[in-house]
């Protein structure tokens, strides 16, 4: 069921594209264009006890299902609610004797809907869900054995009695999942819990600098504009982080999603001088920034390692020892330095060392705002955190101020309803309070606030992990 808003938009075949979306009138920064539930949704195999299988919300104590005993619930209007979606799933389990991984458990949910409804069009939805791109016909062999594997297990989970379709159906099924499947987070936007299918999303094109950006809120999806769109114009949301140069974007879009970007980011190799930067004066030789690139490669290996075994203090000083040598080679906006002042701020943040890491996350934050559209999702949660640091080292003015700035992002990003954006705007309340203070006496200031530490343990940065931020769709990789 979709929530308003389709008719904002309408399906058009945009150039070198196939199918996309388009506006039927003109938007601003923070409109949501259209919100969208999912057709199907599941929650990830290794996150099945925590998370609510109806809302996706993670909670301590959850419900388990009675008869499967493996879908957990909020409460009982979260398992009444799911019971639709539940109910075959929960007979098939029991059959089956086990629980089959996410990708047959999604593919099933989206199977039984199929039977239930038809396969054309549901309401509000532009696309039939089986007309998404499927892409299987581009498969390498390394994928279509995967796909092979899933499809066997499937046809042994998939009841009798149930609608029995071809292969070639399932496999295009799977196929839509692979290129379709959308990240789902946890209430906070921190954790990537779930994968769930949204017809409508999925005939969103890619743009490595997008005018919209997709999260999920309150469950369900919102399509929200970056800036001014203009009626007729293409609305588009990128796939992957612009973190990288554009060969590189390239490479992983055709990879994952099959496709030559063509933006005008990659076509121009816009920002590419920046995230390749070096030293202007005096400017390195070509020989050492090589050297210099495959040093920087060679710790992010170890580093690696280190985090997988939880060496958080090796961390630090693999961190120190890098960035000391790139200082007079690298410019802060090149990648290996970003990579660098990223995890080092983190970890250091973890460890509770917040003024080294405060120096850190600034220096980070100056690299990621030449470098990002101003107002992209993962610069303002960036921003957030580079200013929690600084408030807990005690840089009350430059805390605020990126508190602010964040703030500010995120109301465009994830609206003023986002659990994030709420937490975001208490922080800053407190933060501007403590300023007026800090301003008016400053001495008084610092007593209060170690009295205040002393009395309420702050509160830890959580455990750094080897996963990326939540990516926008979910790539078995």
């Amino acid at each position: 069921m979709t929530i308003g808003g389709m008719e904002n938009v309408e399906v058009f075949t945009s150039e070198g594209k196939g199918r996309g979306l388009k506006a039927t009138k003109e938007f601003w920064a923070a409109d949501v264009i259209f919100a969208e539930r999912a057709y199907s949704a599941v929650v990830f195999d290794s996150l099945v006890n925590v998370v609510c299988h109806t809302c996706f919300k993670r909670q301590e104590k959850l419900h388990r299902c009675g008869q499967c005993k493996f879908a957990h619930y909020c409460d009982r209007t979260c398992q009444k609610d799911a019971w639709l979606n539940h109910k075959n799933e929960c007979s098939a389990i029991k059959r089956h004797g086990k629980v089959p991984n996410e990708n047959i458990r999604l593919a099933a949910r989206v199977m039984w809907r199929v039977e239930r409804e038809g396969g054309g069009l549901t309401e509000g939805c532009l696309v039939p869900v089986d007309d998404l791109q499927s892409h299987v016909e581009h498969f390498g062999e390394e994928a279509l054995k995967e796909l092979r594997g899933d499809v066997d297990t499937f046809l042994q989970y998939w009841p009798p009695q149930s609608q029995q379709f071809s292969m070639q159906y399932i496999s295009r099924i799977f196929g839509v999942i692979n290129c379709n499947g959308f990240t789902l987070s946890d209430q906070r936007g921190l954790q990537a819990v779930g994968v769930g299918i949204f017809p409508n999303l999925g005939l969103v094109n890619h743009d490595c600098w997008p005018n919209c950006t997709v999260i999920f809120n309150n469950g369900k999806i919102e399509l929200r504009a970056l800036g001014k769109i203009s009626e007729g114009e293409e609305l588009t949301v990128s796939y992957i982080d612009f973190l990288n140069v554009s060969e590189e974007r390239k490479k992983q879009l055709e990879k994952q999603y099959y496709f030559d970007c063509t933006c005008e980011h990659c076509q121009k190799g816009l920002k590419d001088d920046l995230f390749l930067g070096v030293k202007d004066d005096p400017k390195p030789s070509q020989e050492v920034v090589k050297e210099m690139i495959q040093f920087s490669k060679d710790t992010l290996e170890k580093i690696d390692k280190a985090r997988s075994e939880g060496l958080y203090h090796e961390v630090v000083k693999l961190c120190r020892e890098c960035l000391q040598k790139q200082e007079p080679v690298l410019a802060d906006t090149n990648l290996y330095t970003l990579w660098m002042l990223s995890t080092v701020s983190e970890v250091l943040s973890y460890l509770q060392a917040f003024e080294e890491a405060s120096h850190y996350a600034r220096r980070m934050v100056d690299g990621y705002m030449k470098l990002y559209h101003p107002n992209n999702a993962q610069l303002g949660m960036a921003i957030m955190r580079a200013g929690l640091t600084n408030w807990h080292a005690g840089n009350i003015e430059v805390g605020h101020s990126m508190i602010c700035k964040a703030y500010a992002i995120l109301l465009v990003t994830h609206g003023p309803s986002h659990p994030i954006t709420k937490d975001l705007e208490a922080m800053r309340m407190q933060t501007e309070m403590e300023l007026r203070m800090f301003r008016q006496n400053e001495f008084m200031y610092h007593k209060m606030r170690e009295a205040a530490l002393n009395n309420q343990p702050m509160q830890v940065m959580a455990e750094p992990s080897n996963e990326p931020a939540p990516a926008l769709f979910h790539k078995k990789q």
